[in-house]
């Protein structure tokens, strides 16, 4: 990953917003475990995401700005890629160090145990579109090779090169325990995914992240309801809770609900989110759209999301760039923090000096 984007800059974080942050993310658990919550946004969903195999994501970020009043969640992946990234911006290190090949593998055993108990993890697939063409391709296959390590035998695949079929999911003939699901058609609905919903839905096969937890926590629309303080106390959440959840998330409402005309009086203070991709694709700033690209969104697919701007900082040379802070996990359990820094409308990992960077705690 030597040609990937490491800051040399550092990422100040409070220990009380890391507090916040962590209080955040088993508040979210508590709520995909909660089935008064499953049964509040049942209909909501499609059938991929109503079916719970057992297990989850088994890396999952947390997405925040730094306000003055605290973070604010901006968004939750359940496929977080750049762990490598972050450990070698924060630790200098571009191997994983023991302790965190232990905590991967275990998630991996993890995921598989509440999947398919008492049988051995043997054989795992890292799916992506393209994968070879994907900026974190190398990541990928330093997971492949750690895990093969301790016996598992990985293969990095586009879905198409899997074969599915009544006894399985199977690669160039071997069978697959289990799919690292990479890819971004979270809900398994495009044509080259359809297989992989069938033998999920049928449980041939281990998939995390799968589309019960996207459903659950991910899908951008979840963020309006949990900011409804009755309905986060009918699904069993602590006054206290609420409250977090109050102060956290942006408030955020779908384009149909909030109205047209609205909306667009409101944009300088919106930003404009597909509620089903991930990061900055399809995201515009209010301020800076146009009324002919704003005319395009699709209302019931849009989230119109209260503007929080991302904390700033500057090198040596007067160079500024903002910084959003994201916080790997798995479970209810957190991995680590990294920053990420960047210019322009939405993060991104293009900008020079920019990319990850490590967080010290103050």
């Amino acid at each position: 990953m030597d040609n990937f984007p490491i800051s040399s800059l550092r990422v100040a974080l409070k220990t009380a917003d890391l507090g916040q942050m962590l209080k955040l993310l088993k508040i979210s658990w508590k709520l995909l475990n909660s089935p008064a919550y499953r049964q509040q946004i049942a209909a909501d969903l499609p059938e991929s995401a109503r079916f719970c195999p057992g297990n989850a994501a088994v890396m999952m970020g947390y997405d925040f700005h730094l306000s003055d009043q605290g973070p604010r969640l901006i968004e939750i992946n359940t496929n977080a890629g750049g762990a490598g990234l972050a450990l070698r911006a924060c630790r200098g290190e571009p191997q994983p160090t023991p302790s965190l090949q232990r905590r991967l593998l275990q998630m991996f055993q993890g995921e598989w145990q509440a999947f398919r108990p008492g049988r051995p993890l043997q054989t795992v697939a890292i799916i992506d579109e393209h994968p070879q063409e994907q900026w974190l391709y190398p990541e990928m296959k330093r997971f492949g090779q750690w895990l093969g390590r301790e016996g598992i035998s990985v293969v990095i695949a586009d879905p198409s090169q899997l074969e599915i079929n009544r006894a399985g999911v199977f690669s160039a003939g071997q069978p697959i325990d289990l799919i690292y699901n990479r890819h971004c058609d979270f809900y398994l609905e495009t044509p080259e995914m359809a297989q992989i919903q069938r033998a999920y839905l049928q449980r041939q096969v281990c998939l995390t992240p799968n589309p019960f937890v996207y459903g659950h926590l991910a899908d951008k629309r979840r963020q309006n309801l949990w900011r409804n303080p009755v309905a986060m106390h009918a699904a069993g959440l602590k006054a206290a809770e609420i409250e977090v959840l109050q102060q956290m998330l942006p408030e955020s409402h779908l384009l149909a609900e909030l109205g047209i005309d609205r909306a667009w009086d409101m944009r300088k203070d919106l930003v404009f989110k597909p509620v089903d991709r991930f990061g900055s694709k399809g995201v515009f700033v209010g301020k800076s759209i146009s009324r002919k690209r704003f005319n395009e969104l699709e209302p019931q697919l849009t989230i119109a999301q209260q503007l929080v701007l991302p904390s700033q900082l500057k090198d040596a040379a007067s160079q500024s760039y903002k910084a959003d802070l994201r916080l790997f996990a798995w479970r209810n359990h957190a991995l680590g923090v990294a920053a990420r820094l960047y210019q322009g409308q939405v993060t991104n990992l293009n900008t020079e000096g920019g990319g990850f960077a490590a967080v010290d705690l103050v």
